[in-house]
């Protein structure tokens, strides 16, 4: 398989990072994600809907608005490993423990929340969509994203994130897995700065860092080729 792709804007929040220096000093490994470190403000998302979300779908529904208040986007998709993991355990734990459920945690805890909380926070009908492909969902959203830029879209808003895993899971993941929240927004317009092409390969162990902040880390360096390990497959990047 092979694509191409032009990146107009980014913007990313993780635990002790958010603005485009922290981020740039983080790339170079000036800086580490530390997962006790306190999450950015938000800045753009309105307290009322803030209150109603996770820690993953607050950031990557501030990181998306901060790009749709500053661009022309026609098409959003909202990628994410787990999705809204916090929430459906809450679900699941009231309903062992013979608890109420939180009509909250019922109607927030299907996959596309985050992205319909951005159209209704930025006021737009904007096509979009929501999906998860495990290890690989960062890829695979961007393949959803050439799709729509084939169907015409001009210019589309992607953003990657996940929220904090509860520590129910811990001993059931692999030690190396990213449990805490983050979000990467990437504004993505059809052009060829950027080619992809995937060849046979694995990571084999879960890696360190989810996709879309492998992709990040490459990216803000510039280095000129470079590698995103997936479950079956390497997507090998070439920047023009």
């Amino acid at each position: 398989m092979k694509f191409a792709l032009n990146i107009v804007d980014w913007q990313a929040r993780a635990p002790g990072l958010s603005d485009a220096s922290q981020w740039q000093a983080w790339s170079q490994g000036m800086h580490s994600i530390d997962p006790g470190a306190p999450q950015a403000k938000l800045t753009d998302l309105p307290m009322m809907t803030a209150r109603r979300l996770n820690s993953g779908s607050k950031l990557a529904v501030d990181c998306g608005l901060s790009m749709v208040r500053k661009h022309a986007i026609d098409a959003v998709v909202y990628t994410s490993r787990h999705g809204e993991l916090e929430r459906n355990y809450r679900i699941l734990h009231a309903l062992a423990t013979g608890q109420d459920v939180s009509p909250t945690d019922f109607a927030m805890s299907v996959h596309n929340s985050a992205v319909g909380n951005l159209t209704i926070a930025a006021r737009q009908p904007i096509v979009s969509s929501s999906l998860s492909a495990g290890l690989d969902t960062f890829q695979q959203g961007l393949c959803e994203v050439l799709s729509l830029l084939q169907a015409g879209h001009t210019r589309v808003l992607m953003v990657d994130f996940d929220g904090a895993l509860p520590d129910f899971y811990h001993s059931a993941l692999p030690s190396t897995m990213p449990t805490w929240p983050f979000a990467l927004a990437l504004v993505i317009e059809a052009g060829h700065t950027l080619r992809c092409e995937t060849r046979p390969g694995s990571c084999g162990e879960e890696p360190a860092l989810p996709q879309s902040l492998m992709f990040l880390q490459h990216y803000l360096r510039h280095d000129p080729q470079f590698v995103v390990s997936g479950e079956r497959l390497l997507w090998q990047w070439t920047r023009e």
